[in-house]
């Protein structure tokens, strides 16, 4: 039977929301009135009726379909394979879009409009709302009478135009589910939906193979992936092997790709393409591997703890601290103490300026709901960040997870609770940590949270976890979870409390029970032990730093090696280093791979880790004579002052999170900044102290509530 785009839309939605979706959020999906979805609600009742379901409606819950499941079944089948004769115009303009950037000569209009059912005057009209999208890839739309349509533009940039179709039309979730299950019963149907178009523009059968050798490769890399951009990276080679099989090429600068050979993930990228070779049994350009290697530097879900000083992270730890320091003022809250806000801001943000850098789009599957709820921190932080970044041209998109980080700081409040939530979230460390701190403020017993992607899932034992959230649908999951929004709803947090009473309690009251234990807290033996040697771990890394701390003048020579050289021969003679050359050659060596001066002021941080390290170890020297070094922001600055971090080269994590902070607290503020510009020692070593104590006693706090 014939139903309507608009009909189509309303029963997909309440196919996927099985406990209820409400007239008004269906409203607002297909954005209609709600008026609309009621009148067109008859024809969905007509429709459900041949296929012997319900549409059941009730208060508080909205209206859902209702019926045997094999029914419900035969519905979905019917909507999967239904032929249309009606797209809505956003699915219309996707078909076209698809349709241009696969040809390789000009395409008639008519032949468009008949693939589409419409008039030649609808896919013109089409056609110039479209204008503006293939210009943001620098693609041009060609139009000529009698000569018809065609897209022109380099091979690269009709690339991450199909890249960025592909990944803003579906989720994390639904991608992954199509390629790791290989569902090829279905493209041997006769099927015209969407999403099957969209996955025309590359075979299935390449989508798995290509994201086997990337899960296989990716295992090599020395940090995870985010799950949207290990999409990208998928859906980028997918791409490439489609496009080199057709003939095409893409150029890549030399002198860059020279730069990128001496890196980690140029060697994992390396693997990736060798094993591609042989299975697809061709040849592919150095070329292709120089992008694969810049999808994993801009690939990287950094963690909270990294120490700032990796991969040249510090200058934009500045740029962070401006950030918050900016927002901060605007709102009217001081944020400046939120160490999770800044490490999240730093994690999020080095990668995010290398893809923006090298014009690798992103897909923000909240952005929408994110202006709509937080439109006024949205326009606060995207005025910033305009001013901060006045180099970068920062899409809304990557707003929208900035937005994430400073709301979950705005809301987070400090509670006790008692149990622990496994939180699975694919959109990126940004929503992961808005869901916590709403789940922290709304749910206050519970204590402990782990944020995990949908790859680290395997690795988990999902019984260390009292509860599992997610927001995106797990397929084949065999432990009971509940669904939920970023922002998590009334009604969502309702769910939760029914869990925890019907389930939780309930089990930690059998457990207490069959162990013979009063109802009160316990704790593990070796959880006791762990609890200890957290505490004597940091204990131990604060004290070395504190004890090796000082300050001293030096009459230092014409170049930074020389003055460094000095330097190291103390700590040599202090046994904190040894071999005090090669140290001397690694912070060289780190100095050319970028400037080390803190832009604007007298300072200079020199870093390294090597294995000639034997004690973590922060000092500062200061120069009789000032000398010129290249600035952080490509600018010159005249060093007054040398900042030294050293780190062993197998430093345990506690130690890095403490050379971290040290890193953090440099720029924390002008203050500070004029603080270690002072030469006062006596001052420094007291700032570093109590910052020293004041994190040692949140950690303190942390290890008891475990």
């Amino acid at each position: 039977m014939y139903i309507s785009a608009r009909e189509r839309q309303i029963l997909e939605r309440l196919i996927s929301r099985k406990d209820g979706i409400t007239v008004k959020e269906i409203a607002q999906d297909i954005e209609v009135s709600e008026r609309t979805v009621h009148r067109d609600l008859k024809g969905v009742e007509d429709l459900l009726h041949d296929y012997e379901l319900e549409l059941k409606k009730q208060s508080g819950v909205g209206i859902q379909i209702v019926g045997e499941d094999e029914k419900k079944k035969d519905l979905e089948l019917f909507l999967y394979n239904l032929s249309h004769s009606e797209y809505t115009p956003e699915e219309r303009q996707t078909l076209i879009l698809c349709t241009l950037l696969e040809a390789a000569e000009p395409i008639k209009l008519i032949a468009l409009a008949n693939d589409l059912n419409v008039t030649v005057a609808t896919v013109s009209n089409d056609l110039t709302k479209l204008n503006d999208w293939f210009e943001s890839f620098d693609l041009s739309l060609i139009r000529r009478r009698g000569y018809g349509v065609e897209v022109t533009g380099s091979e690269q940039a009709k690339r991450r135009a199909m890249s960025s179709l592909i990944s803003s039309n579906f989720d994390e979730s639904e991608f992954l589910t199509v390629i790791r299950e290989n569902i090829q019963k279905k493209s041997t149907q006769q099927i015209n939906t969407i999403s099957e178009r969209l996955l025309g523009l590359v075979e299935k059968e390449k989508l798995v193979i290509v994201e086997k050798a990337i899960e296989e490769a990716n295992n090599e890399l020395p940090y995870s992936i985010a799950d949207s951009a290990y999409i990208g990276l998928v859906v980028h080679l997918s791409l490439a092997i489609e496009r080199i099989l057709q003939g095409e090429k893409i150029e890549f600068d030399e002198s860059y790709l020279e730069n990128l050979q001496e890196t980690k993930e140029y060697e994992v990228a390396e693997k990736i393409i060798v094993k591609l070779k042989k299975v697809f049994n061709i040849e592919i350009p150095d070329a292709e591997i120089g992008y694969i290697t810049m999808h994993l530097r801009g690939a990287k879900l950094r963690h909270d703890n990294e120490l700032l000083l990796e991969d040249s992270s510090f200058q934009v730890a500045v740029k962070a601290r401006k950030l918050m320091q900016y927002v901060s003022e605007r709102v009217g809250q001081d944020l400046g103490d939120d160490q999770s806000l800044f490490q999240g801001l730093v994690a999020h943000l080095k990668p995010a300026i290398y893809r923006m850098r090298q014009q690798m789009r992103i897909h923000n599957p909240l952005l929408e709901k994110i202006q709509k709820d937080y439109g006024e921190l949205f326009q606060i932080i995207k005025e910033g960040v305009a001013g901060i970044f006045d180099t970068l041209d920062v899409p809304d998109a990557e707003i929208g997870y900035l937005v994430m980080h400073f709301g979950s700081s705005l809301e987070r409040e400090k509670r006790e609770s008692h149990l622990s939530a496994l939180v699975i979230c694919s959109s990126g460390i940004g929503s992961s940590k808005m869901l916590a701190s709403r789940i922290q403020k709304e749910i206050p017993m519970i204590k402990t949270l782990h944020n995990a992607s949908l790859f680290e899932l395997k690795q988990l034992n999902l019984d260390d976890y009292d509860m599992v959230l997610s927001t995106i649908p797990l397929s084949n999951f065999e432990r009971e979870y509940i669904l939920v929004n970023p922002f998590l709803t009334e009604e969502e947090v309702g769910k939760i409390h029914a869990y925890i009473k019907q389930n939780v309690e309930k089990k930690q009251f059998v457990d207490r029970a069959l162990k013979g234990e009063p109802a009160s807290e316990f704790k593990n033996h070796k959880k006791v032990i762990q609890s200890f040697q957290s505490i004597h771990e940091y204990s131990y890394y604060i004290l070395k730093i504190l004890e090796g701390f000082h300050y001293k003048a030096l009459h230092n020579k014409d170049t930074f090696e020389n003055t460094l050289t000095d330097a190291c021969y103390e700590l040599f003679r202090k046994r904190i280093i040894e071999q005090p050359n090669k140290v001397v050659d690694a912070l060289m060596e780190r100095e050319k791979l970028g400037g080390l001066g803190i832009p604007n002021t007298s300072l200079a941080l020199f870093h390294t880790r090597n294995k000639c390290i034997h004690e973590p170890s922060f000092t500062i020297y200061s120069l009789e004579t000032p000398l010129e070094a290249k600035a952080m922001d490509g600018s010159i600055v005249e060093v007054k002052n040398i900042l030294l971090l050293l780190s062993p080269e197998e430093m345990p994590q506690k130690g890095l999170e403490l050379l971290s902070l040290i890193s953090s607290l440099i720029i924390e503020s002008d203050a500070s900044i004029s603080l270690f510009e002072s030469q006062n020692a006596e001052l420094i070593a007291s700032y570093l102290s109590v910052n020293f104590e004041n994190y040692f006693n949140e950690k303190l706090k942390e290890i008891r509530r475990g």
